[in-house]
């Protein structure tokens, strides 16, 4: 861990002498998803200081609530695909032999290694050419950590990235008794993100509970409708009544691929002409799916379909790229 260490050390005394970001949602956005995650474990205090020396605009954080009600910084409601809970809390998973965040106190919590993501039946990383499996000293942390971390990195690099949370499984938090929706807004409007000009997008796939938020909470946040199956693009006037953007899967936006050149579906066009952003996920330079390079990747979405910001594993790459442009 000491050479990591003295490697992010070094990445933000460089990006330290780079030009003060001021981002805006009128340019095109690069969001560090769950961190410089392509180069360290997802959603590590590492992972997302690294981000922030790459110059993002801004570093997202999925929620999920520990038994005692502290907003923890985890892709999933589930321990046992990024984490030892397996071997430390072998009798704490549930029926479905699943570990659950929900289950466990922060201070446990705490004592858990993270680890790049894996599968929990094989064992087997999940991107093998990723941070080695297994290695390193990662840990959990809190969203007020987080925050704290990524404040103080702006006050010392006198740069203005923002933060991206997601409410996750809103749903799943209600029948638990739980209620992560109000435990976040009220930590973030504590840290002075209360409405859009404060450098914070929330977002959440759950459109009811989005629209709670905007409706019966009243926030004035900037807020992202996550989006992954094709009948919600045909829902795009209701999510504009409560969201100011969508964050569609990218292949929403593809149409078909003709001579080498893809054609898009109607999908960006609708979005903008009813006033919503469009930041699709995920930019992945090491999962290309339909695309041949990361540059046409990104040539195909930043550019040709016209998207306002992109969700990627490589920010640094997706940084460059729109620097050139």
């Amino acid at each position: 861990m000491k050479s990591i260490s003295v490697f992010l050390i070094c990445l933000l005394l460089f990006s330290c002498s780079q030009p003060t970001k001021k981002p805006t949602m009128n340019k095109k956005i690069v969001i560090a998803h769950r961190g410089a995650s392509a180069y360290l474990p997802e959603h590590t205090i590492e992972a997302k200081t690294m981000a922030h020396a790459m110059n993002v605009d801004f570093i997202e954080q999925d929620l999920v609530l520990s038994k005692d009600d502290v907003p923890i910084v985890i892709h999933d409601i589930y321990l046992d695909d990024v984490t030892d809970v397996a071997t430390k809390f072998p009798t704490r998973k549930r029926e479905d032999n699943r570990f659950y965040v929900i289950d466990f106190t922060f201070n446990e919590l705490k004592t858990l290694q993270v680890s790049e993501r894996f599968n929990p039946e094989t064992g087997e990383q999940f991107y093998p050419n990723r941070f080695p499996k297994g290695k390193g000293n990662f840990k959990l942390h809190s969203l007020q950590e987080e925050i704290e971390l990524i404040q103080g990195l702006n006050a010392s690099t006198k740069k203005n990235i923002g933060i991206y949370p997601e409410i996750k499984a809103p749903e799943f938090h209600q029948q638990e008794g739980k209620n992560l929706t109000e435990i976040v807004l009220k930590i973030l409007a504590n840290y002075g993100y209360k409405t859009k000009k404060d450098n914070c997008i929330l977002q959440c796939f759950d459109a009811k509970e989005l629209e709670r938020i905007r409706k019966e909470l009243k926030s004035d946040l900037f807020l992202v409708q996550l989006m992954e199956f094709e009948e919600e693009t045909k829902q795009l006037a209701h999510f504009a009544t409560y969201a100011d953007g969508i964050g569609p899967w990218y292949t929403q936006i593809l149409s078909d691929k003709v001579d080498g050149k893809f054609t898009f579906t109607s999908l960006v066009t609708d979005a903008h002409q009813l006033g919503l952003k469009v930041h699709p996920y995920t930019f992945r330079a090491d999962q290309l799916a339909e695309f041949t390079t990361f540059n046409e990747m990104m040539q195909t979405l930043l550019i040709d379909a016209n998207v306002d910001g992109a969700f990627t594993d490589f920010p640094d790459l997706v940084v460059a790229f729109l620097n050139k442009k």
